[in-house]
């Protein structure tokens, strides 16, 4: 349970940007695609904050792993919509404030309508897919389809993961909004960077 509350400090103390898996090169096998599939959302801290939050979200909002699973079959359709040439505007800043906003709704300990959680989860994924979608531009369909199997698992066992970490944290009278707090300055780091560099080009 410890990580989730000391992880987020490393993040926030030095944030970036999500960097490409496969250095700058779009995978060309299925291999290569699982690799950066799997590599994506762990690489790119404001993606896996977010994760994270899922996660925490799922057992503190009663919503179990349809939260994350909403989350991510959004960033697989935010995926083919890149892949498909649509743009999705303020993409980047919009993933930091997702992982702003749903940290601060946790953090307030405020009740999530369930429609409007999975539906919120939904939105969010698709921009973080968009994303995501970035590393796979010019590949074959194969390694995109492996890319997607990757980056699929990986959000789902770390979102699992914190879920069950959250539920043991609670009962060993742990407080899930510490860690929501730590995940939310991640994201308060990324919009700060993204607005700087917005406002000095």
């Amino acid at each position: 349970m410890k990580i989730i509350y000391t992880l987020p400090l490393a993040f926030i103390a030095g944030p970036a940007f999500s960097h490409h898996p496969m250095g700058g090169e779009a995978p060309q096998t299925f291999a290569q695609g699982l690799l950066s599939g799997l590599a994506h959302p762990v690489i790119g801290v404001d993606h896996l904050a977010f994760v994270l939050l899922a996660g925490i979200a799922a057992t503190v909002a009663g919503l179990g792993l349809a939260a994350p699973l909403a989350f991510i079959a959004a960033t697989v359709a935010g995926t083919l919509l890149i892949l498909a040439g649509v743009t999705l505007p303020g993409a980047e800043i919009a993933i930091a404030l997702s992982v702003v906003l749903l940290g601060a709704v946790l953090i307030s300990g405020r009740e999530m309508a369930r429609g409007v959680a999975l539906g919120g989860m939904a939105l969010a994924g698709l921009f973080h897919g968009w994303a995501y979608g970035e590393a796979v531009i010019g590949s074959e369909p194969m390694p995109i389809a492996a890319y997607l199997l990757g980056f699929g698992l990986i959000q789902f066992a770390i979102a699992a993961g914190a879920a069950k970490a959250t539920e043991a944290g609670l009962r060993a009278g742990y407080q899930p909004r510490i860690a929501a707090a730590l995940l939310t300055g991640v994201g308060v780091a990324f919009m700060a960077e993204h607005v700087e560099h917005l406002i000095l080009g």
